[in-house]
């Protein structure tokens, strides 16, 4: 029992694959996604057996001009894919002996699927990073550009979800954007080592053929060729690599989306979201749900999990290939798809977010926000700054107790708690001065010379 369709591998076999084990083992409606790439490599490993003179430069030319046919079938969507041929390579080199007759057979000459779906899959996320890089790229921009109008725009900073001292929006957002900075910094160092050919390493001990892995590696826009064969069908670190720095960014995502999700609710009430971004109630009429935000912040589990899952598969693994590294690709094409979606999403939810400016500065006078300036007051005066931090701490206590806020104090009250306070101190409370005033670097004084180097930093990129 068991499918007779004829495998690449059937001359050891003498049965056909049990049908449960061809729904079990097939990849293709995965790896699928790899076709272009696949045939991209496959003409570039073509062009270079003919020149090399491993085959006729006849056949050579035939393999070509079959797989470009290819490529404007999966293209124009009319390329028939085959389960039962396991996987995407299988499929084009079955479709090219259809297209071209027995030359078609010569295309496998000198690599392995080992070799070849390393290849591809460096491809295809070499492409892709180069695509999340662009939207990380237009999410700074949105938050730079929302950091500049709100340079000015004064709200609490917190700390342990308590008001902790005055900041401003733009401020909160510039600690996005150098995240994203980071994340695109991190990405950019997985291309560099995404970006080295693998083909050539053959299933794992090369060729005995005259092969020149350093001419398709050329053709193809590859930086380096692998050093080591073995290493080369069986190092998946450049996936690894990618799921981290997909994951982690998409945890920024998440903490930002958080926020997001805090500050539409009524206890907040410090921006809007665009409508066409939230979602109704089924059943409560007056609800707007802030769902954007949450699918993202929802998505950096799955994330995390793409990670797990694949470091868990790699971890017991001896070398060289081994068949369980048919699911690196689901882990990749996930992480992927599910950053690119949720970047574009927030970059929208930034460009039309509303900030109630009125709120956030109503918000700044409950939790006693001056008070570390107040004890920076008092440093200035030669006070040491934990006899002024006890000192401050005992006027907010005094100031509770009586139901006051700190700028309602008398001056008398002031000095009765430390004659070192004298009619001065009420600059101290002024929330936009203290903002001036915290000029020491990446402070909230510094919000547009921040924003400058941003935009600096990314027209030299």
């Amino acid at each position: 029992m068991g499918n007779k369709t004829e495998k690449p591998w059937g001359g050891r076999f003498e049965k056909g694959t049990h049908p449960e084990m061809e729904k079990f083992s097939e990849s293709l409606h995965f790896d699928k996604r790899l076709s272009s790439v696949d045939v991209r490599a496959s003409i570039a490993h073509a062009r270079m057996l003919g020149r090399q003179g491993i085959i006729s430069k006849r056949d050579s030319a035939a393999i070509v001009r079959g797989l470009r046919k290819i490529d404007k079938e999966i293209k124009g969507e009319k390329f028939r894919y085959r389960p039962e041929l396991e996987d995407i390579h299988m499929n084009i080199e079955r479709r090219l002996v259809e297209l071209i007759g027995s030359a078609g057979e010569k295309l496998h000459t000198g690599r392995s699927r080992n070799d070849q779906v390393a290849t591809d899959l460096r491809l295809w996320l070499r492409e892709k990073i180069d695509e999340i890089r662009s939207q990380i790229s237009a999410l700074t921009d949105a938050l730079l550009d929302r950091a500049e109008r709100h340079a000015d725009t004064l709200m609490p900073g917190y700390t342990h979800m308590q008001r902790a001292q005055p900041v401003t929006f733009g401020h909160h957002l510039l600690a996005y954007a150098a995240m994203l900075e980071r994340d695109d910094q991190r990405l950019a160092q997985c291309r560099e080592r995404t970006n080295v050919l693998p083909l050539g390493a053959g299933a794992l001990a090369g060729s005995t053929l005259p092969l020149n892995p350093a001419s398709v590696a050329m053709e193809l826009g590859f930086e380096s060729v692998s050093d080591n064969s073995i290493d080369a069908v069986s190092d998946r670190d450049f996936a690894v690599e990618f799921i981290f720095a997909a994951a982690l960014c998409q945890v920024h995502l998440s903490r930002m989306a958080e926020e997001f999700v805090l500050w539409t609710s009524s206890e907040f009430g410090f921006i809007e979201l665009p409508e066409n971004f939230m979602t109704g109630s089924s059943i409560m009429p007056q609800k707007r749900n802030p769902d954007s935000a949450e699918l993202i912040r929802g998505k950096s589990g799955r994330m995390i999990g793409d990670l797990t899952a694949i470091l868990t598969m790699l971890k017991g693994l001896p070398l060289a290939y081994n068949r369980d590294m048919q699911e690196d690709k689901e882990p990749v094409f996930d992480a992927a798809d599910t950053l690119l979606s949720s970047l574009t999403i927030m970059t929208h939810l930034l460009r039309g977010l509303k900030v109630n400016k009125a709120v956030l500065k109503e918000a700044l006078k409950n939790g006693y926000l001056e008070a570390t300036d107040l004890a920076e007051y008092l440093v200035e005066k030669n006070m040491p700054f934990r006899q002024a931090h006890k000192t401050v701490g005992k006027l907010v206590q005094y100031a509770t107790a009586r139901g006051k806020k700190l700028g309602e104090l008398s001056l008398q009250e002031y000095r009765d708690a430390c004659d070192l306070f004298d009619n001065n101190l009420f600059d101290r409370l002024n929330m936009a001065k203290s903002i001036r005033r915290r000029k020491n670097h990446g402070g909230p004084g510094t919000v547009r010379q921040q924003i400058k180097k941003l935009r600096d930093r990314k027209i030299k990129k």
